[in-house]
């Protein structure tokens, strides 16, 4: 295809009867990028359709940004003038694609032809036609092709005026058919009018799962802090658990001036170790390591010993400063100033950070400030990391992240950044369409069939999946939900199938999950008590009650079912009993099909019986099929659509169900 929308302006244009409308999947009218992983196959519509009746061929062309030559893809129609065609992304970075549609003269005159064939009439003058198309074809073919086209239309031409039978059969056979729709004349084709992005990225953009720990953590004393070669050791821990991502809070030197005790308390004393999001002190900012965990070499000997076990690691990328952050001292315009003449610490009515400054986008200097904050992130690129955990980016300037992040995958397509922001939905959605790879969800809130049912169908099944990659997290260091403090291990076993099941990627914020931790800090809070956030906490990882054996179990059942790699197959299902809610996951050729059902009551027994869409799932309705339980092992065999179901939260509230065919 030649420059697709490019047009050469002349006095009297050229007509171009097709039409190409709404064009799908298009964010924003094309502002904005879809996206995708490696892969995965890229299925584009459009609404194509010209005057008259003639037919009609269409294609979609894409290329990669930084190619100059276009690949084309066969449309089909669909129907009522609806027409599809897919490519595969095969690599990673920016794709453009579009579509062009022509009126086909070769394809019309033969339709036209086996009509009046048919109808008895006499073909002479249209075989004469025919082969003036074949002849202007050869012109726009390849040598080979077009040898092979002059040939035939030289065959033709001694024949045709008879309009005897060996031409007519030769006009419709399969060869000429092929090599004439290989070179139709586009000579005033139609081309959409916008070329539409596609980011693709890497697989683990769609699929993962996330172990968040504070590396101070790995102690197994109260007064001594954690260090990056004690993380060492607890990788065999949560490589046996099934995570393919280690999350680390900031690991940057905390500041002391405004510095929290425990439970967020003003007081302190000297032993308080302090946030790890109030960063920066004399050791250094944002490209520093607490010295308190180690060194550079200590934390690349970690990410070497993590990546031998099949863990990358991901780092959280917090831009706020504490009041003895570098930056302070060396760019003080970087922060807003109080008409007192101090500098603001952030705030969240009513709660307040004495012990964080947050940066200044508008203060003059906005391109020194975005340029650095550009190299911390490159830093980290450069020492191995290639997944971040973005904190807060609603609070920092939209305009920012889109540069940041082009900039960024401009060099390293491979780098995925997980956008937390807990905030209104078209805040968390253009953070999304601006570049961010996942995003933090409303998961933690959502408790009720309705409540969820009603948001991940939104989640998967609108044009909101173009963009917005959902990763679940049933705790964080800054949640522990209703639900959670008061429904006891059931609650948590509920919560970690939900998550790790409805979305493709999921985290738990450990050991805090695994063991249980249910206390908040006071009634109708969502605060842990004695919060990991201000404290070194020493985790009993062997305690008989730990969910880790089933927490591995879980993850081992989504590497091994690829329809659990994937979100938008997700469907729900009716069960008559709101306790209960039943959904499935499939691959598109239904090789694998994942039916799941949960009890959401943590106290008492629920049943029910569940409606199993057989036809969808290539089922005969006439015979019985198994269902193989993969949490306990269990085998049943069920009959028709309407099939019984009872979960008791004491023993295991839920079924993950494989479906044989």
């Amino acid at each position: 295809m030649n420059s697709p929308t490019t047009e050469t302006k002349k006095s009297t244009p050229t007509l171009r009867r097709v039409v190409i409308e709404r064009a799908e999947p298009e964010v924003d009218g094309g502002r904005f990028a879809i996206k995708r992983t490696v892969g995965e196959r890229v299925v584009v519509e459009a609404d194509i359709f010209a005057d008259g009746h003639e037919v009609i061929g269409a294609v979609l062309c894409y290329r990669p940004s930084s190619e100059a030559v276009w690949r084309e893809s066969s449309m089909d129609l669909l129907d009522n003038d609806r027409w599809q065609g897919e490519f595969i992304a095969e690599k990673l970075g920016s794709y453009v694609y579009t579509v062009q549609a022509w009126v086909d003269s070769f394809r019309t005159w033969s339709r036209d032809l086996s009509k009046k064939i048919a109808a008895g009439q006499n073909v002479s003058v249209d075989l004469l036609v025919g082969t003036e198309l074949i002849r202007s074809g050869a012109t726009r073919a390849r040598a080979a092709d077009a040898r092979r086209l002059i040939e035939i239309a030289s065959a033709l031409g001694a024949h045709s005026s008879a309009g005897d039978g060996p031409a007519i059969e030769r006009m419709l056979d399969a060869e000429l058919m092929a090599l004439m729709s290989r070179y139709p004349d586009r000579r005033a084709a139609t081309t959409y009018p916008k070329e539409l992005r596609l980011v693709v990225d890497r697989e683990k953009a769609r699929f993962s799962a996330w172990y968040e720990m504070f590396p101070r953590s790995c102690t197994s004393d109260q007064n001594r802090h954690g260090t990056f070669r004690d993380c060492i050791e607890r990788l065999g821990y949560i490589s046996r658990m099934g995570f393919d991502v280690l999350y680390f809070p900031p690991i940057h030197p905390i500041g002391r001036t405004g510095r929290k005790g425990k439970n967020n308390s003003t007081e302190r004393s000297p032993e308080d170790v302090g946030s790890p999001w109030a960063i920066g002190a004399e050791e250094g900012g944002h490209t520093a390591i607490d010295p308190r965990l180690g060194t550079l070499e200590d934390f690349k000997r970690l990410q070497a010993e993590a990546r031998g076990l099949g863990i990358e690691l991901a780092l959280d990328l917090a831009f706020q400063c504490s009041p003895d952050h570098p930056y302070v001292r060396e760019h003080e315009e970087w922060f807003r100033h109080r008409p007192d003449g101090s500098i603001q610490y952030a705030e969240n009515p009513p709660k307040k950070y004495e012990d964080i400054y947050p940066l200044y986008f508008e203060n003059g200097h906005s391109g020194d400030l975005c340029a650095e904050l550009k190299s911390v992130m490159m830093y980290w690129i450069d020492q191995g990391i290639r997944i971040f955990r973005v904190d807060n980016p609603h609070t920092k300037p939209f305009s920012f992240w889109e540069w940041l992040i082009e900039e960024v995958h401009r060099d390293h397509p491979d780098v995925i950044c997980l956008a937390e922001a807990f905030t209104r939905p078209k805040v968390m959605y253009r953070l999304a369409k601006l570049g961010f790879t996942q995003s933090y969800t409303y998961f933690a809130w959502k408790n009720t069939k309705s409540e969820l049912t009603e948001y991940f169908t939104e989640l998967t099944q609108t044009p909101i999946r173009e963009f917005f990659r959902p990763n679940l997290w049933p705790n964080t260091p800054d949640i522990l939900n209703a639900y959670l403090q008061n429904g006891g291990r059931p609650a948590f076993i509920t919560r970690l199938i939900l998550a790790a099941t409805l979305g493709a990627s999921y985290g738990i914020y450990g050991p805090a999950f695994e063991l249980l931790e249910n206390r908040p800090l006071k009634p109708g809070s969502e605060e842990y008590l004695d919060s990991e956030k201000y404290q070194v906490r020493v985790w009993p990882l062997d305690h008989p009650d730990s969910l880790r054996d089933l927490i591995a179990r879980v993850n081992g059942i989504r590497r091994e079912n690829a329809a659990l790699q994937s979100d938008w197959s997700l469907r729900f299902h009716p069960v008559d009993n709101e306790q209960l809610i039943a959904y499935s996951k499939a691959t598109e050729d239904l090789s694998d099909i994942i039916l799941v059902i949960v009890n959401l009551d943590p106290r008492y027994t629920q049943s029910g019986w569940v409606q199993v869409p057989l036809r969808e799932f290539g089922l005969d309705p006439a015979l019985p099929f198994q269902v193989d339980d993969l949490l306990t092992g269990a085998h049943f065999q069920w009959h028709g659509t309407a099939n019984y179901v009872e979960l008791n939260p004491s023993t295991i509230p839920a079924h993950i169900l494989k479906v044989r065919r």
